[in-house]
């Protein structure tokens, strides 16, 4: 009997999952810390707005590149191995940014951490998605995706209260210690018996040929629409959120603890919108749960941008938007399921892995972007635009099939 038939969870699953969650965790404490540690690193390596936001789009860019490699590395290897594999260079990158002497050394460690960032999350929902019993795959995979608010908070802890005390080279040298500790669970956990049951497809044959095979005609056309939606979904979230701590410090007023407040606030919606998608897509499907998260989230945003003078003399009111805008990114915990349903075995990560981290790669434009936007206007121009994205997240998923209580057992 297969894992995802079994009928109650049991040890193996819930491995799985920790080390999925926790490696998502760090994924995003260490890609997001950098964001909390800007004004810092600009003083003391005397480096313009414009360099730092050309550093966070190559380290977006390199995302994009580790989710496309380590996605065809994770279907020729297996999910196990690729998992540990991206923790550890996501770590490493980490660490040697304590170390950096300029921009160029910065920019080189900001790309080690982005490669082994991308990889990280396609093959946690792959192994996730695989070894999960149907009736538990969408809330399992939305639960995994809670990770990210939760490295978020921490980034924002670590970055905005710990960092002014100790540094932040010494910031970047102590992130490394929680990632250690999510190696170090990896021992006894199996891998996804589906991939094993598959994995001779890959004999003699190298990575290139899950690419070709991705981009055949009976997988093109429903790549192409993942990829969009994906775009989109991203496009609104890195809008929001890369220069959020900035938007909230310099042209709202807000302290540093204030600003950070505010971001644990956003991700604590963040935490409980993903935790709630995998059952409203359980109950609704997937297409109805993109639609009402997405919408939601299109529409706090404009609250707490366009609108933030209006709604902040009402007592509480940019509060509860700063909350919602969070849980409508609970959207992305449907992802993992959607793509891992759409895509057969031999090429799932791979396909996985492409359309995820290729559109957050595309994202290295949105700092710039942003930047040049707040030059002639303010930043909250530049971050309402993510509204406008997560509006057509929200429409464009109705162009895909629904996958609610699809079957992943069978040989491909």
């Amino acid at each position: 009997m297969l894992m995802n038939e079994e009928k109650k969870l049991n040890k193996n699953h819930y491995k799985i999952f920790a080390l999925s969650w926790a490696g998502w965790v760090f994924d995003f404490y260490d890609l997001l810390l950098f964001t909390f540690l800007v004004s810092e690193i600009q003083a003391s390596l005397n480096i313009t707005t414009e360099m730092l936001s050309l550093c966070l789009g190559i380290s977006l860019f390199a995302t994009g590149m580790g989710g496309i490699i380590f996605g065809a590395l994770g279907d020729r290897f297996g999910r196990k191995r690729i998992l540990q594999w991206t923790i550890i260079i996501y770590s490493i990158g980490t660490l040697l940014c304590a170390f950096s002497w300029s921009f160029y050394s910065l920019v080189l460690f900001r790309f080690i951490t982005g490669l082994g960032v991308g990889g990280e999350w396609a093959t946690g929902q792959t192994y996730i998605n695989e070894t999960f019993p149907d009736k538990f795959r969408a809330k399992f995979g939305a639960f995994m995706q809670s990770g990210a608010p939760v490295g978020v908070i921490l980034a924002a802890i670590v970055g905005g209260i710990i960092s002014p005390i100790i540094g932040w080279r010494m910031t970047f040298l102590i992130s490394i210690l929680p990632a250690l500790a999510v190696v170090s669970i990896r021992k006894n956990l199996k891998e996804s018996d589906v991939w094993l049951q598959n994995k001779d497809e890959y004999d003699n044959k190298s990575i290139y040929h899950e690419f070709k095979h991705l981009f055949a005609k009976e997988y093109r056309k429903i790549f192409l629409i993942c990829l969009i939606l994906c775009i989109f979904g991203m496009s609104a979230y890195w809008y929001t959120y890369s220069w959020l701590p900035t938007y909230l410090t310099k042209e709202r007023g807000l302290t540093m603890v204030g600003s950070t407040l505010g971001i644990i606030l956003i991700q604590s919606g963040d935490f409980i919108g993903y935790t709630t998608f995998g059952f409203v897509a359980e109950k609704l499907g997937r297409r109805p749960a993109f639609t009402i998260y997405s919408f939601i989230m299109a529409l706090s945003i404009s609250m707490i941008t366009l609108c933030w003078t209006q709604i902040s003399e009402i007592h509480n009111l940019i509060l509860v938007f700063m909350f919602l805008t969070g849980f409508g990114t609970g959207f992305f915990g449907g992802f993992g399921a959607l793509f891992s349903e759409l895509f057969p075995t031999k090429i799932r990560n791979t396909a996985v892995g492409t359309v995820f981290n290729l559109a957050r790669g595309i994202q290295f434009v949105t700092p710039v972007i942003i930047t040049i936007i707040a030059t002639y206007f303010d930043l909250s121009y530049g971050i309402a635009i993510a509204a406008i994205f997560a509006f057509l997240c929200g429409v464009w998923i109705w162009v895909f099939p629904e996958t609610k209580g699809t079957v992943l057992n069978e040989l491909d």
